[in-house]
């Protein structure tokens, strides 16, 4: 009798062993799929940030031909007029940098005047002076002046 059910009770154990692993396997399999499906998400998060960058880049490119060929024209257009006007327009920009950076700087080495005139430390102010804004404003001027050139050289 005790053979009896320990047979009966061994028979359902290894009936039973077999239909637990295979729902523990199964929950495995949907856990793996579920990062899988997350890894291809981030994949093609990454492709269309890549994508976008490159398009981007593109588009810088024609916006810098574009200018190329809008400088060129203007150059070969003031040529044409004569001498005085083609010198004209080759000084306009280089003018109206100077004219900027001189103003800029004016206003500036004023307020730090005006602010240690006012019993401020003269360097809490040269430091405080030099901001966030200054440095983009710096780098358009610097950007505008040389990646042009730096553009046309590696390109021709």
């Amino acid at each position: 009798m005790i053979e009896t059910l320990l047979g009966s009770l061994l028979g359902g154990v290894f009936r039973i062993v077999p239909e637990v692993m295979k729902l523990w396997d199964a929950k495995n399999e949907r856990q793996h799929e579920l990062a899988m499906l997350g890894k291809e998400m981030e994949f093609a998060q990454i492709r269309g940030e890549i994508a976008m960058r490159e398009q981007e880049t593109t588009l810088m490119g024609k916006e810098l031909d574009a200018m190329s060929i809008a400088l060129k024209e203007q150059g070969e257009t003031a040529r044409a007029a004569g001498g005085w006007v083609a010198t004209l327009s080759a000084a306009i920009r280089p003018g109206v940098t100077t004219w900027f950076v001189v103003l800029y700087s004016l206003v500036k080495i004023v307020s730090m005047w005006l602010a240690i005139d006012a019993g401020a430390e003269w360097k809490e102010v040269l430091v405080s002076s030099w901001n966030q804004d200054d440095m983009a404003i710096l780098m358009m001027v610097l950007t505008f002046w040389f990646t042009g050139r730096v553009w046309d050289r590696t390109r021709h």
